[in-house]
C-alpha cells in the first residue's frame, strides 16, 4: 500500500491565459468570470479540477486506483455499483446491510478512495447511496483550491464571427460571438493536509507527484480555440515538516509577489511581469521549492 503523506503542502500556481476565455460564465452569455467591483478576472477551483481530473484521467488510463468518479456526462449511479458489488449485495439490499455489517458506509468510503483518485484527492460528496440507506456521504479531501483571480484588471472583447457556408438554402448568413481576454495572468493558491489525508483518504505520496504533475500540464491536454493560448508559468510550493503545519498559510502566500514592469501599457505577455519569491529568512521547518 502506498505510503500517506504526513506533510502538510500550501501551494502558489500562476497561469496565464493569451486571446482566449478562461472560464465562461453561462450566466452572462459564456463571459470571461469577472470581479464585477475590481474588475479582476476569476477562474473558479471548479473549473482548475476538471482540467486536472482531465489530465488524470489521461495520463494513467487504465490503471487501478487511478479512476475519476466526476466524469463530464457519466452519471455517479455508475461508479456506485461497484461498491455495492464490492460488499456483495445489490442497491436493493443496501438498506438492510447495515443491520449485519455496521461499518458498511466506511467501507464503502474507503473503497471509493481506493479506485478513484479524484475522491481521495479532492473528497466527494457522496449524497447517492443515502436514497439505499446508506452515509458515506461527504468526504472532504486533502486538496483544496481557492478561485483563481487575475493580477491586473482584465478588459474581455467581444468578437463577432461569421460562418461562410449555410445549413439550408433560404438561411440567413449565420453569425456568432466570442469572447476572449487578450491576456491576464491569474494566481490560485492552494492546500494539502496530511491530517485529512491520513483520517479520511489515504492520499499518498505517489498521488501527489502525479498532482504536480497534473498542476503543470493541466492545460496541455485542453487547447482549444475558444480558450486560446494557456499554460501554468509558475508552481511554487511550501513544505511543511509537520502534518499541521509549521507557519500560517497566509504568511507564505504574501512571500510570493508579482509586479508589472510597465504599468503604463496593458501586460500581454508573462515577460511583462516579474514574480519575486522571497526564499530569506523562512519560518523554521518550511521549506520552499518552485517547480515550474
Amino acid at each position: 500500500m502506498a505510503e500517506v503523506i504526513k506533510n502538510r503542502y500550501d501551494f502558489v500556481v500562476l497561469f496565464d491565459v493569451e486571446n482566449g476565455n478562461p472560464n465562461g460564465d453561462p450566466d452572462a452569455g459564456n463571459m470571461p468570470r469577472i470581479d464585477q467591483e475590481t474588475g479582476h478576472g476569476l477562474v473558479t477551483d471548479v473549473c482548475l479540477k476538471r482540467k486536472i481530473r482531465n489530465y488524470v484521467e489521461a495520463a494513467c488510463e487504465g490503471q487501478e486506483g487511478y479512476r475519476i468518479y466526476v466524469k463530464e456526462r457519466v452519471p455517479l449511479e455508475r461508479s456506485n455499483k461497484e461498491a455495492y458489488e464490492y460488499l456483495g449485495i445489490s442497491e436493493g439490499e443496501a438498506k438492510d446491510i447495515k443491520k449485519k455489517d455496521p461499518d458498511a458506509d466506511e467501507k464503502i468510503r474507503d473503497f471509493m478512495c481506493r479506485n478513484f483518485f479524484d475522491i481521495r484527492t479532492f473528497g466527494a460528496v457522496m449524497t447517492t447511496f443515502t436514497k439505499a440507506g446508506l452515509n458515506c456521504g461527504q468526504v472532504r479531501g486533502p486538496v483544496q483550491l481557492g478561485f483563481a483571480r487575475s493580477v491586473d484588471e482584465i478588459m474581455p472583447q467581444e468578437i463577432t464571427i461569421t460562418r461562410v457556408t449555410k445549413a439550408k438554402e433560404d438561411d440567413n448568413m449565420p453569425m456568432g460571438r466570442k469572447f476572449i481576454v487578450p491576456y491576464a495572468l491569474y494566481r490560485v493558491e492552494g492546500h494539502i493536509s496530511a491530517n485529512l489525508a491520513r483520517k479520511t483518504t489515504g492520499f499518498s505520496e505517489e498521488d501527489l507527484k502525479l498532482l504536480w504533475k497534473a498542476i503543470i500540464n493541466m492545460f496541455e491536454l485542453d487547447h482549444s480555440a475558444a480558450r486560446g493560448n494557456m499554460a501554468v508559468r509558475k508552481l511554487v510550493v511550501f513544505k511543511h515538516e509537520s502534518e499541521l503545519g509549521n507557519a500560517p498559510a497566509y504568511q507564505l502566500f504574501d512571500r510570493v509577489k508579482i509586479r508589472r514592469n510597465n504599468v503604463e501599457i496593458p501586460a500581454r505577455s508573462y515577460g511583462d511581469y516579474e514574480i519575486n519569491i522571497d526564499k530569506d529568512d523562512m519560518p523554521a521547518g518550511v521549506a520552499c521549492t518552485e517547480m515550474v
